[in-house]
């Protein structure tokens, strides 16, 4: 079974639309599922929206966080889920041909020693990133650093992401970050415990503002970065 996780902080404008989306994709697809909506913080009507859609729609379940947190809110859907695949969507990024083609590369009957998780990357080889020139810079920089800092394979770690759960249930207990490192942190402990990782080239626009500035988010990411060093270590040794 399929488990979706969408964490959603002020997305009054665009939840609905995007749930009952991800919902009639995944129905077309003809496996089951479960998405788990969590919203974390919000100041509009994205709660009220949240519970409504967990009521309207059997596959639907709500979940609620006082704290606006993306990284709690990742590992809150992930702790929660009952599937032994995860697929993280955000409200305004989702993509369910992504989705099938990660699939096909984590399926265990074709290759039992398939990626553990699938990112959809911004920077592979044939993605196209249309978002501005200074977040595209940011995300080249923050790349870099985790590829020397950490020994990190992957161009991406940001955005959608398939992950076999059953295999790194323990690492998602063991993360630490919130905020915008949850994620990074899992594949690096994926990575340095030896799972294998793919990517898939995506298309990503901006269909509303970033949540948060680049001025407010370098220092924070940098900083967590230095603790995750601290924490993890440098690249594994060969």
């Amino acid at each position: 079974m399929l488990s979706i996780v969408m964490p959603a902080y002020n997305e009054a404008a665009m939840l609905d639309a995007s749930v009952r989306n991800v919902v009639d994709g995944l129905r077309a697809l003809g496996l089951p599922f479960e998405v788990h909506v969590v919203e974390n913080g919000s100041t509009d009507g994205t709660p009220a929206i949240a519970t409504r859609l967990a009521e309207q729609i059997p596959e639907v379940l709500a979940h609620s966080m006082r704290v606006p947190d993306y990284g709690e809110a990742l590992r809150t859907g992930l702790l929660e889920a009952t599937g032994e695949i995860a697929v993280i969507f955000d409200v305004d990024y989702y993509d369910l041909d992504f989705l099938k083609e990660a699939l096909e590369l984590l399926d265990p009957s074709d290759s039992p020693t398939g990626p553990a998780i699938v990112v959809g990357s911004k920077r592979a080889p044939g993605a196209h990133d249309d978002r501005s020139s200074l977040r595209r810079s940011a995300t080249s920089v923050f790349s870099g650093i985790l590829r020397f800092g950490f020994g990190l394979t992957l161009s991406d770690t940001h955005g959608m992401k398939v992950l076999n759960l059953g295999a790194l249930r323990d690492a998602v207990r063991a993360c630490r970050s919130g905020a915008d490192l949850f994620d990074t942190e899992l594949i690096i402990r994926a990575e340095h415990s030896g799972f294998r990782t793919a990517e898939v080239p995506v298309t990503v626009m901006e269909l509303r503002p970033s949540r948060t500035s680049i001025g407010r988010r370098v220092p924070r990411t940098l900083v967590g970065l230095a603790r995750l060093r601290l924490q993890l270590g440098g690249p594994p040794r060969a």
